[in-house]
């Protein structure tokens, strides 16, 4: 039996209703798929597939999760067929508004009562990064977060903490209290040895400047771990 040939036939020549362009104008950008999105993102295909084609490619590399797809690098992306630098850059992009936009939200005169509210805020911003990362909540008097401050980041095991950037900063915005936040890119949310001495160090230090540093929260794309839940902070 002979193989039947499929033809290619570019995205402006199909049905109105199935272009993603069209779809978005007519029925709002909630009722598109991720691949439709991407594709409107990527433009357009290459010789033998649509922009939707590729946009699924894409979303395969990454087990059809955005949150795995936003961990990948320039490098990883281009990998596939038809995705060149510029691609992969607006794809990087895209994501990276796209998690911004969700950290932004909830910041604005937000009051940290509790572990879950400090996960919560700080989880869009570093969870999914390939690389460790270690952040500072500042908090008023009455536990409104005042700023979020990344003071380091490094490779996939760790990063180097400065107490005195840290304090400095914390005198300077008038912080009465301090979350120190990090990710682990492995995934793992159990604190390393290095962990726990920093977090004592910074938690005594804290109590001479009259900061307190109220918890450490790790997290991970898993879930999080609170230092003072586990009662390493008391």
């Amino acid at each position: 039996m002979k193989k039947e040939l499929q033809v290619f036939i570019p995205m402006n020549r199909w049905p109105a209703d199935d272009r993603p362009r069209e779809k978005l104008i007519s029925k709002g950008a909630s009722l598109l798929s991720n691949a439709e999105l991407l594709a409107l993102l990527l433009g357009t295909g290459n010789k033998n597939q649509s922009a939707l084609d590729l946009s699924k490619q894409v979303l395969a590399l990454s087990n059809n999760r955005l949150a795995e797809l936003s961990c990948k690098t320039l490098i990883e992306l281009q990998k596939i067929k038809g995705i060149g630098e510029a691609k992969a850059i607006v794809i990087i992009a895209a994501l990276e508004i796209s998690r911004r936009r969700e950290a932004e939200q909830p910041i604005d005169k937000a009051r940290i009562l509790s572990s879950a509210d400090a996960a919560q805020l700080i989880q869009p911003l570093i969870a999914d990064l390939p690389y460790e990362t270690f952040n500072v909540m500042h908090l008023s008097r009455n536990n409104t977060l005042l700023k979020t401050e990344q003071i380091s980041k490094g490779g996939v095991s760790g990063t180097v903490v400065d107490a005195k950037i840290i304090f400095k900063s914390a005198i300077e915005s008038l912080a009465s209290g301090l979350i120190l936040c990090h990710n682990h890119p492995s995934g793992n949310l159990q604190p390393s040895q290095e962990d726990i001495k920093i977090t004592e160090q910074l938690h005594q230090a804290g109590k001479l400047l009259g900061i307190q540093v109220y918890d450490h929260i790790i997290v991970s794309s898993k879930g999080f771990f609170s230092f003072a839940d586990e009662g390493y902070i008391k």
